[in-house]
């Protein structure tokens, strides 16, 4: 086996041990340039990379080698300059187009809305959003037939606004005949009043009727407006009738909108619905690591673990934090230290929420449609079990709330129990897909 077949074994069981997000991130761009008595030398893009995965990845990658090739005994990492340069030019490149945010309007393509960054190639995959991209992929097979329509949601600056256009940007790539259009639903009403007072909704009705792919954003702005929930639902159908492509997002699940039409919430279950929940932590780890390259910027391993153990919000505050230390790095001239992130940290990040236990257990009894006193009962009835077992393992997951603290809150009961409801709650997360959107659907309403 030469070297090249010995590491491609190696990296499709890494790939199969790791999420899509870090094996992108960590393992493109290497390869075995050499072995030597047992110690296979590793070419890797950059300090970094190599750092990263000596922390992170070593055992790994011996114990792979190693199931290959029992006569290697070490593995030692080389930076292979000439992919340092190449990755250094790209990323400057990306980080000359970054540098002109906001977005000047030029752009934008005026016939279809779409952001020509909002790509699938820039789009950075998690476990967070990976059935979301999933689902977007899906779409790009069979335009208005499979998943239609697509309903992506989740809170502000979790990537639904890039996934969207991303579907519309390569639809208009692959199929340059095809007429597609992105908006928020704001413009939509604004177009729709527009036309009613000018006495035009035959033109308005025609323009959006004419398009392949229809991209509506933020969907929750039609609460309570019944004329554009009308206008809305006639679109739908001719749309849909037609196997014309439908592609909406929201900051919740449509069954949650207040004052959306009963009609509305049934067409847009007839598709996908999928939401993206806020980044975990080794997906907040491959962004921040995919935008400090994106602009040039060199972190230490240790400082990338420190933001994305500090910087617990979107996605939007994890590029703020990397364009601000960035900007940092080119005024003092030198990279960027340990000591400047905590700095940065201690003065720029929000300080953790705070929740009151009673308005939690409100929205969790709503949810669940029980009542609100029956969770600090003393009772063990299966309908209230589950909704007190979310309540106790949102107040110690999203909001740090002790054990002992949690248990008295919730009618005096003894910590152990507030642990185990915990546990039981991460386990069966796992397991049960359903379980993991309520609870995802429930961190929305406490954003709201």
């Amino acid at each position: 086996m030469d070297y090249k077949q010995l590491w491609q074994s190696v990296l499709v069981e890494i790939e199969l041990a790791v999420s899509k997000a870090n094996f992108t991130t960590w393992f493109k761009d290497t390869r075995i340039v050499k072995e030597v008595d047992g110690v296979v030398v590793l070419s890797v893009p950059n300090a970094f990379v190599k750092e990263w995965l000596i922390q992170k990845y070593h055992h790994t990658i011996l114990k792979s080698l190693r199931n290959l090739d029992s006569s290697i005994h070490a593995v030692e990492y080389v930076v292979n300059k000439e992919e340092s340069k190449r990755r250094d030019d790209r990323d400057m490149q990306g980080a000359l187009g970054m540098k002109e945010l906001p977005l000047p309007d030029n752009l934008i393509n005026k016939d279809d809305n779409l952001n020509p960054r909002y790509t699938f190639e820039t789009f950075v995959i998690g476990p967070f959003n990976e059935l979301a991209h999933a689902a977007a992929q899906a779409v790009l097979k069979s335009p208005g037939l499979m998943y239609n329509p697509l309903f992506i949601y989740g809170s502000t600056g979790h990537g639904k606004t890039h996934l969207i256009q991303s579907i519309g940007n390569h639809v208009k790539t692959a199929n340059p005949g095809k007429k597609v259009f992105y908006m928020t639903s704001e413009k939509f009403g604004q177009d729709c009043m527009n036309a009613l007072q000018n006495q035009k909704m035959s033109v308005f009705k025609e323009k959006y009727r004419k398009y392949d792919v229809l991209i509506m954003d933020d969907i929750q702005f039609f609460s309570d407006k019944v004329k554009f929930q009308e206008e809305l639902f006639h679109l739908f159908n001719t749309l849909y009738d037609n196997n014309k492509q439908i592609v909406f997002s929201s900051d919740k699940h449509p069954h949650f909108i207040p004052g959306l039409e009963e009609r509305l919430k049934s067409r847009f279950s007839a598709g996908m619905i999928v939401d993206i929940p806020p980044p975990d932590e080794e997906s907040r780890i491959a962004i921040l690591t995919t935008k400090a390259r994106q602009q040039g910027l060199v972190l230490s391993g240790e400082i990338v673990d420190y933001l994305a153990h500090s910087v617990n919000g979107n996605i939007r505050d994890l590029e703020g934090a990397i364009n601000t230390l960035a900007i940092q790095s080119q005024l003092k001239g030198r990279e960027i230290t340990i000591s400047d992130v905590r700095s940065f940290v201690k003065n720029n990040t929000k300080p953790k929420r705070s929740v009151a236990i009673k308005d939690l257990v409100k929205i969790v009894a709503d949810f669940y449609s029980i009542e609100e006193e029956s969770i600090y009962e003393k009772t063990r009835r299966k309908e209230v079990i589950k909704p007190r077992q979310v309540i106790m393992y949102l107040l110690r997951e999203d909001f740090n709330i002790s054990y002992p603290s949690i248990g008295q809150k919730l009618g005096g009961r003894d910590h152990t129990t507030v642990i185990h409801s915990c546990e039981k709650i991460k386990v069966d997360i796992k397991e049960d897909p359903t379980l993991s959107q309520e609870i995802n659907q429930i961190r929305n309403l406490l954003a709201v």
